[in-house]
């Protein structure tokens, strides 16, 4: 990326200058045993790892020592690094990658060794177990700086997980210029695969970018009965379809409150947009009910999401124009549960909503489900109130296993500090996770191993060819969202599509099927959901 590579000029002349300083890659013939092990950053003790995974270069923090030399080593092979005291342990990616493979299923050692003035320590080895199964090789995030009140120097990029390479998808103006103004955000795969993309761009220049076939074109989702454009999209994982939210979104910076900043929805509905046809339609739309974060079930015949209702924290007093303002107020008492439909994709037809967690009767909301790609567990973030979890501290990962109904949290990967988006490996073997853990500002990407029992390991920050990057980069990491393959179109071709079309207007078509509920008066197919529940979203919280 542009802007690191000031960064990198630094590092390449630090490299250059302490080059001759750096202790040669032997374990020391000499040392002392002590009773601690390394304090190294970052923490990538006793986890595991995919066997596809990028060298976990790390630095060992010990104020005193002037070198250090880590041996890691399996049943059949070892790698011997070195460092000096500025400088990080750096595994040669041929050997590491030899390393993992031939230690697949089993446990890796490391040894670190500290020269201090008295002399050489060896610390108390720890091991770093490797997976049978791979993680998707790339992950794709936004770059975004914490507060984002301007729409400039953001853009999502994409990682190779199994080296340290990135590069831009899309990059927005490097310089603040109202004429190109543009926010770009909440980009989406189907089932994995970038053979489908969609994202969208937000203020000039606006609209929702489909790429597929390798081509990008420009849509515009608007009609009367729809509250705002397309925001939170999920692809259908065999027909031609997304499912949108459309959200009227407030937001307010806190004086004083610590998680600085709160994203509320005046009001939001679901849409069901056909690709091929170029027509978009209701899935719900309710002026009590919020309906957020659509996503499809891998078979494609359930649409999950999550639904709160507003209304009984209005005053039906106050004019319709200050909604938001009321919900702002009331911003810790608003809550999601996690909500189903299910879906017939020869007749696009929609069934009765089901109540699958009801979190508000524990004064607890939820955002962001995921299902697993075997479709066993729904993946979510539960936080103490709203739907915009990435500020909450709150924040932790849950699952429901939809076999047998049980819902519990991910002690394992869970943290004090916020634990939200996350996004599923194709084998449901590993998850990648936005969490603020290391310094309660900024999100950084962590991947957790998944095993076939339902339990989160350890989790890990993703590696850097430098682990400081994760320290001096002053941008968050926002909507990790892995795939098998790489985006395959050019940035310049989605910068034309952008720049240079309008957006095709899609033709609102009604859904029979919808579920309408405006002011009390119910549209022409209403439904009850099978649980004897009152519409999409649990009734006002005891």
């Amino acid at each position: 990326m542009r802007y690191t590579l000031l960064y990198i000029y630094i590092i390449a002349a630090s490299t250059l200058l302490l080059s001759g300083c750096k202790p040669k890659a032997e374990v020391p013939a000499q040392f002392a045993e002590a009773d601690t092990e390394a304090a190294i950053y970052p923490d990538y003790k006793d986890i595991v790892v995919p066997p596809n995974i990028a060298p976990l270069n790390f630095l060992v923090k010990d104020s005193i020592a002037t070198a250090f030399v880590a041996r890691l080593h399996g049943s059949k092979s070892e790698i011997i690094a070195a460092s000096s005291a500025n400088d990080a342990i750096r595994m040669d990616s041929t050997q590491w990658r030899a390393l993992l493979t031939e230690n697949k299923g089993g446990d890796i050692s490391v040894d670190i060794y500290a020269k201090r003035p008295d002399g050489w320590v060896h610390f108390k080895p720890h091991k770093i177990s490797v997976a049978e199964e791979p993680i998707d090789a790339f992950l794709s995030y936004r770059l975004i700086e914490p507060g984002y009140e301007l729409y400039r120097q953001l853009g999502i990029y994409q990682r190779n997980l199994t080296t340290f390479e990135e590069v831009p998808v899309y990059e927005n103006n490097r310089e603040y210029n109202d004429g190109e103004n543009h926010c770009v955000n909440c980009h989406n795969y189907r089932m994995g695969s970038t053979e489908s993309m969609v994202f969208h761009v937000r203020s000039n220049h606006g609209g929702t970018i489909i790429v597929q076939d390798g081509k990008a074109h420009k849509i515009q989702l608007k009609d009367s009965t729809i509250i705002t454009s397309g925001v939170y999209p999920s692809w259908h994982p065999t027909e031609n379809l997304l499912a949108f939210s459309t959200n009227k979104t407030g937001q307010a910076f806190h004086l004083y409150h610590p998680e600085k900043l709160e994203v509320m929805d005046e009001k939001s509905d679901l849409l069901l947009y056909d690709v091929t046809k170029n027509e978009v339609s209701h899935i719900i739309r309710t002026s009590d009910d919020l309906e957020t974060f659509p996503c499809w079930s891998p078979d494609g015949r359930t649409l999950y999401y999550c639904s709160a209702k507003r209304n009984y924290l209005l005053d039906p007093t106050v004019p319709d124009t200050l909604i938001t303002q009321q919900l702002l107020l009331k911003f810790d008492s608003l809550r999601y549960n996690l909500m189903s439909i299910p879906f017939d994709p020869k007749t696009r037809s929609f069934g009765q909503p089901r109540m699958e967690v009801n979190a508000a009767a524990e004064s607890k909301s939820i955002a962001v489900p995921r299902v697993s790609p075997d479709g066993r567990y729904v993946l979510y973030t539960r936080g103490d109130y709203g739907q915009f979890h990435i500020w909450h501290k709150s924040s932790d990962l849950w699952v429901k296993d939809l076999q047998s109904g049980d819902c519990y949290p991910l002690t394992e990967a869970n943290s004090p500090d916020v634990d939200s988006f996350h996004s599923w490996s194709s084998n449901s073997r590993w998850f990648v996770f936005s969490s603020r853990r290391m310094d309660g500002n900024y999100t950084r990407p962590f991947i957790a191993y998944f095993d076939k029992d339902g339990k989160a390991h350890k989790p890990f920050v993703i590696p850097q060819e430098d682990p400081e990057w994760n320290i001096l980069l002053l941008k968050s990491y926002n909507v990790p969202e892995l795939s098998r393959d790489a985006v395959r179109i050019s940035e310049k071709d989605l910068r034309q599509c952008i720049y240079e079309t309008e957006g095709e207007n899609a033709v609102y078509k009604p859904n029979p099927t919808a579920i309408v509920v405006l002011d009390g008066m119910t549209g022409a197919s209403p439904r009850k959901p099978a649980d004897g529940t009152t519409g999409a979203s649990p009734k006002k919280p005891e």
